[in-house]
């Protein structure tokens, strides 16, 4: 994988996205500014972005005059489309273990490591330091009254879904 840095200014955003990132754009900007690049702007051979549309903006946040990128020659353009969104998509599936989350933090914690480059805010960081539970599946007597809580609707703030995968509004 040959990945080269090119100006900031000749890579082009797609103009159909579906993703909307600028929530995220300061994020990935701490995250620059702390690890460097460790993952290259996925570019046609046109330089137009097919993944990393964030780690564009934040350069330009950051008044980077050059970003990394990969151009993904091998893709055909149904692949391209189909790989803008995969990209996006796939990283929601997955979920946090927070023991193990926690016992991580607790290690950067410990070294004075400064947690604000991990991602998460302050008060989630308090919530995942502070939780004296284990986020694991319980107890059958547990489970019993989770399952009473199945009708009430259940907001992510995070990802702005349900549990049954609806969208609704972020809280």
């Amino acid at each position: 994988m040959e990945i080269k840095n090119v100006a900031t200014n000749t890579v082009i955003p797609y103009a159909r996205n579906p993703r909307q990132n600028q929530g995220a754009i300061a994020k990935v900007a701490a995250s620059i500014k702390e690890f460097g690049w460790q993952q290259p702007i996925v570019v046609d051979s046109e330089m137009v972005i097919i993944a990393g549309h964030t780690r564009l903006s934040a350069a330009q946040s950051l008044d980077l005059t050059e970003v990394p990128v990969f151009i993904a020659n091998d893709l055909t353009p149904l692949q391209v489309k189909a790989y803008r969104i995969a990209d996006n998509r796939v990283g929601q599936e997955a979920d946090w273990d927070h023991d193990l989350l926690t016992l991580e933090l607790k290690d950067l914690l410990s070294e004075e490591y400064d947690l604000d480059s991990t991602g998460f805010s302050k008060d989630e960081l308090s919530n995942l330091m502070n939780a004296e539970i284990n986020f694991g599946p319980g107890t059958e007597e547990e489970q019993g009254r989770l399952d009473q809580l199945e009708p009430q609707m259940v907001l992510c703030p995070n990802c702005g879904e349900d549990f049954d995968g609806r969208k609704h509004a972020k809280i």
